[in-house]
């Protein structure tokens, strides 16, 4: 395997952090979903007050990976990281790369002194669900994920 690189995000990885989103949402059959405009992707990111973050992973210079998080404040517990989306593009699978993304959160939240990281994932997905019991993860069935979406 190459050597794999895992960096901080820069604003000019932005064209690819969207196509990864978008293959992230097709392997989540909600392609349709994905309806943020580049420009608001990039403000969000890399403007005067970004709200995510992200970590990739990359070979030769080419980006194979991303854990994209923000910071979710939790009045029982305080700030955590929120791990929005991590995704490897399918022919990377099976390098380490998930693992790498993953543990540079795990280094970034102790570093930043948050008291945890949470997620979502789907209860169809095996392999991540696979993936995350590496880690020893409280899985929490009791929770139903509720979202209100505003339109224009």
């Amino acid at each position: 395997m190459q050597n794999i690189i895992i960096r901080r995000a820069k604003k000019q990885d932005c064209p690819r952090l969207l196509e990864l989103v978008k293959e992230l949402a097709k392997y989540e059959k909600a392609s349709n979903d994905v309806t943020i405009t580049p420009e608001e992707f990039i403000e969000s990111g890399f403007g005067e007050k970004p709200v995510w973050w992200a970590f990739v992973a990359e070979t030769k210079g080419v980006i194979h990976g991303m854990a994209l998080y923000y910071i979710r404040f939790s009045t029982w517990k305080g700030q955590q990281i929120y791990l929005e989306d991590i995704y490897v593009s399918e022919e990377m699978r099976g390098n380490g790369i998930g693992s790498l993304l993953f543990d540079q959160l795990i280094i970034e939240a102790k570093e930043k002194e948050f008291k945890g990281i949470t997620w979502q994932v789907l209860e169809w997905n095996e392999s991540a669900i696979h993936f995350y019991k590496k880690y020893h993860i409280l899985f929490d069935p009791g929770w139903i994920n509720c979202r209100m979406e505003i339109r224009r």
